[in-house]
């Protein structure tokens, strides 16, 4: 045979090995096992294809569930296992209950919200769905969240806490209010949600309690700002932890939830500083309620948590966006939040400045009784804590937009000194306010400096206040007596001279959705705390339900 026909059978021969392999691989399972075991020691090609290959390895056994990290596990642990015995606590969560409410119903007024707002498509009406206040929306409980926290707020006039981290704790309303009357709705109807309960109001005073603690505990020594995160982080987290409870969730469910809040994408705070100031910062809230209620339904159907969310090393949140530092906590949870919380009572105002602007409205009245105005202004210093100058100090910053004009200090206070009034038309383009050149140039000459004790005391537990004061230079070279003032009127120290004004200010913002009888009903309801606590939550949330609202 010729080297040549040798070549070519055995090129032949090779080509076909292949597809004698191919073969052996398809044969039935027995015969592979038995050719497994006949295999020699020298066929180990074989023998890592054999069924019984794991048997007979050194492979380690399947891995032990995690522990959560300690912070996830108090948060759950606090939500299923700590009761509220703290009627202070619960006086404080009524009044911020109807503040809030009010809060959304005045955000109503507003056609930039109200376009937010509805179904996502156009007639579609849930049934046993969350029904919105101030509409004749009735929406699924996600949608409902987003709904409601976005009326909330969208005017920045409802409460406030602020420490190393800032917020609006009732922001968690949205998803609280949202999935409550659901649930109720849903269970009278004969369903078994959240164990087949219709939920009282004071069972959702309870959960704004502990969503206010959450929140706000964590705030206490953790600044989210400085590394460019959003404070709707917290109430994500907040939302979740206390709607997974309402819905019968088990605590590892909770903790599955809060995992899931955590490791969800976080908003940058962009939208809320120059040059990118937007009317995301009003929604920015709903959109954190919406998202904490999606995600703890996703959990209701099975779907587990992160264990290690935030410790885990490279992936976990401290390492990726909390400059690998972990959480500081300055006290366990309990009902601290909701008893020291803020009220914005006097101006719809970014909270830092709200002193400033009761200081601005004493300078006003003293220019009027001195037979002058805020035209004879020359400059004015306005002595602040550092969180007042990080956050609305915007001096020589463009006012281009609502959301411009409601985070700055220097126009929030030339408004009060020009016309002794700060109301939410103040801020619309094209407004009185927005459009005076007199504003503008005085908005220009107010200098802020920090005082760092007033600095001190804002972070001071025991203190908390936000001082503002103002020292006003005129043009012929007269210096007014500098005005103080440390603590706001929503302030805890000022919570019984509060609460009346508190009141005014929820009924004013009832008004213009309600008949006078109708706003007296609710006013009366609100005011007598034990008929208000026992009412079901969906019967007191078809009270304010409008089916010809002028405003969506």
């Amino acid at each position: 045979m010729s080297a040549i026909n040798r070549s070519v059978r055995t090129a032949t021969k090779n080509l076909r090995l292949p597809a004698i392999h191919s073969r052996a691989l398809r044969a039935p399972l027995s015969l592979t096992l038995r050719a497994t075991v006949q295999a020699s020691p020298r066929t180990p090609a074989f023998r890592q294809f054999s069924a019984m290959s794991p048997l007979q390895s050194g492979a380690p056994p399947p891995p032990q569930a995690r522990e959560y990290d300690p912070e996830i596990k108090d948060i759950a642990s606090y939500v299923h296992h700590t009761p509220i015995t703290s009627d202070l606590a619960f006086d404080t969560a009524r009044f911020v209950f109807l503040d809030t409410l009010g809060c959304g119903l005045e955000g109503l007024r507003f056609k930039e919200c109200t376009k937010l707002l509805g179904p996502i498509v156009e007639g579609t009406v849930v049934p046993n769905g969350t029904k919105v206040p101030g509409t004749p929306f009735q929406l699924d409980p996600v949608n409902g969240a987003f709904n409601i926290g976005a009326m909330i707020r969208w005017l920045d006039y409802n409460d406030c806490w602020l420490a190393a981290e800032w917020g609006h704790p009732s922001d968690n309303l949205g998803a609280i209010l949202a999935v409550a009357d659901w649930i109720s709705r849903t269970n009278r109807a004969g369903g078994k949600l959240g164990n087949g309960k219709v939920i009282t109001v004071k069972e959702v005073l309870e959960a704004m309690i502990k969503a206010h603690e959450i929140q706000g505990c964590l705030a206490l020594l953790n600044s989210f700002n400085k590394v460019g995160l959003d404070h709707v982080v917290l109430v994500k987290v907040a939302s979740a932890a206390v709607v997974s409870k309402m819905l019968g969730l088990s605590e590892k469910q909770t903790a599955d939830a809060v995992s899931q809040a955590w490791v969800d994408g976080q908003s940058l705070r962009t939208y809320r500083h120059s040059p990118n100031t937007m009317s995301r910062k009003s929604w920015a809230a709903g959109d954190a309620c919406q998202r904490a209620v999606n995600l703890v339904l996703k959990v209701m159907k099975g779907e587990p948590g992160v264990p290690t969310v935030l410790s885990a090393p490279v992936w976990g949140f401290y390492d990726v966006l909390f400059k690998g530092n972990k959480f500081e906590f300055q006290r366990p949870y309990g009902s601290y939040v909701m008893e020291n919380v803020l009220f914005k009572v006097s101006y719809p105002a970014e909270f830092h400045s709200q002193t400033a602007i009761e200081a601005a409205k004493r300078i006003h009245k003293q220019l009027a009784d001195q037979g002058k105005s805020a035209a004879d202004i020359k400059e004015i210093t306005c002595r602040t804590h550092e969180a007042c100058i990080r956050i609305i100090d915007k001096q020589f910053k463009p006012m281009d937009n609502f959301a411009d004009r409601d985070h700055c200090i220097q126009y929030m206070a030339a408004v009060m000194l020009v016309y002794g009034r700060l109301e939410a038309t103040d801020y619309t383009d094209g407004g009185e306010a927005a459009t005076s050149p007199l504003v503008e140039s005085l908005r220009q000459k107010i200098k802020c400096v920090e005082d760092p004790q007033f600095t001190r005391d804002y972070h001071n537990e025991n203190m908390r206040t936000i001082p503002n004061a103002l020292t006003v230079t005129l043009n012929d070279g007269t210096v007014l007596e500098e005005v103080v003032v440390e603590a706001p009127l929503g302030h805890k120290l000022r919570r019984e001279e509060a609460k009346p004004e508190i009141l005014a200010k929820y009924k004013r913002h009832l008004g213009p959705h309600y008949s006078e009888e109708k706003v007296k009903e609710l006013v009366d309801l609100g005011n007598d705390a034990k008929r208000l606590e026992a009412m079901a939550v969906d019967e007191y949330v078809d009270l304010y339900v409008s089916k010809d609202s002028k405003f969506v």
